[in-house]
């Protein structure tokens, strides 16, 4: 037992070094590095100056995503999770999915729906809101045209009063 608790240890802190990239340094740290350890992004972005931008989702059921930026000179620049208020004060109507996607990065699939009777498409990410409670993040699109309509946040406890038809509160 003594020899399998430091092995367990060493797994524990190298996964979380590949969850949010800690390990790496701005200016230092090359493309090559972030992909070592964080592995291969979930979406990327090339720039006409040669920079990059890789996101990193870590749900369904972590917090955050984050987006690591590469100069053009092929060095990492910073790491940041968007998914908080500054993030979602980003995400405005009119927006494109496209742009939404470039500040968020994807939602889970599986909390994308698609309401018919508005033609609202809706995209969902958990976070941990100021208050240290897990919260959901929604954009609201229009089915359409995929420009965003609004944006709603709520945590988990009160989304669970919600039904399929809207939030069941009483006041």
């Amino acid at each position: 037992m003594k020899r399998l608790f430091p092995i367990l240890a060493a797994l524990f802190l190298s996964a979380c070094a590949a969850y949010s990239g800690s390990g790496l340094k701005p200016g230092e740290s090359s493309l090559d590095d972030v992909i070592g350890v964080m592995h291969e992004p979930a979406m990327r972005w090339q720039d006409p100056d040669g920079s990059e931008q890789l996101a990193y989702p870590r749900g369904p059921y972590g917090f955050h995503t984050y987006m690591v930026l590469i100069g053009s000179d092929g060095k990492l620049q910073r790491i940041e999770n968007v998914l908080d208020a500054k993030g979602f004060a980003q995400v405005r109507p009119g927006m494109t999915e496209a742009q939404v996607l470039r500040v968020l990065g994807p939602s889970y699939p599986a909390w994308t729906d698609y309401f018919k009777a508005r033609d609202e498409l809706v995209w969902e990410w958990r976070y941990c809101d100021e208050w240290n409670e897990a919260a959901r993040f929604d954009v609201l699109f229009d089915g359409t045209t995929g420009i965003v309509r609004s944006t709603m946040s709520l945590t988990e406890s009160q989304k669970s009063l919600c039904g399929p038809d809207g939030c069941l509160c009483s006041h």
